[in-house]
């Protein structure tokens, strides 16, 4: 059952679990539970949880679209748990990023060419704590775009990778640190904090 955060009969905001695929299994999911049509609007990592919206006609999955696409009354803040601890608390980080499709991997680059688009993310630095020995930093972060695996790359290009996120360098053995905590769109604002398990439990 899919945890339902709001409602009408334009939208439906919600949590998406770990493991499940954002997009298909999702829309299949909400479907029948809600017995409504379904349009995806936006993606979430398969390993990643929290806050998703789905719209339920095809005029709102045509508005949302646009206003993602020209970045304009849609705005995604995420929690983050990484592996270090910042000199500072808070700033911005802007990279180029290059997805190589063939394994599903972004990286930092540094000249811009073919496939390589721009990465802006705001973030602040909420709370230091320790994991295994380590110390590890909860961040708030609002992304400016939506490139693929953004945050995590962006965070991992720096040496914080996020914990519990083998792909881009973290050894730790836990759920991997990133939530999306919260959606601001149409005159909506929904928000929802992660489980209280490893990694969120240690703040």
């Amino acid at each position: 059952m899919i945890k339902i955060l709001y409602e009408d009969t334009e939208v439906v905001f919600c949590i998406k679990p770990s493991g499940v695929n954002s997009e298909e299994e999702m829309t299949l999911k909400l479907k029948s539970q809600l017995n409504s049509e379904i349009y995806a609007l936006h993606r979430l990592d398969k390993p990643v949880s929290g806050v998703m919206v789905y719209a339920k006609t095809k005029k709102a999955a045509a508005d949302i679209s646009e206003k993602i696409a020209s970045n304009k009354d849609f705005k995604k803040e995420y929690l983050v748990v990484c592996e270090g601890e910042f000199p500072e608390d808070g700033g911005i980080m802007e990279d180029l990023l290059f997805k190589d499709s063939s394994k599903n991997k972004s990286y930092v680059v540094k000249r811009e060419r073919k496939g390589v688009k721009k990465a802006v993310l705001t973030y602040k630095v909420l709370k230091t704590g320790v994991l295994n020995e380590k110390i590890c930093s909860l961040v708030l972060v609002q992304l400016q775009t939506g490139r693929s695996h953004q945050i995590r790359v962006q965070f991992a290009s720096r040496k914080h990778p996020l914990v519990g996120d083998k792909k881009y360098g973290s050894s730790e053995k836990c759920p991997i640190g990133l939530y999306s905590h919260r959606i601001m769109t149409c005159g909506i604002d929904i928000s929802a904090n992660p489980p209280c398990e490893l990694p969120w439990n240690i703040f």
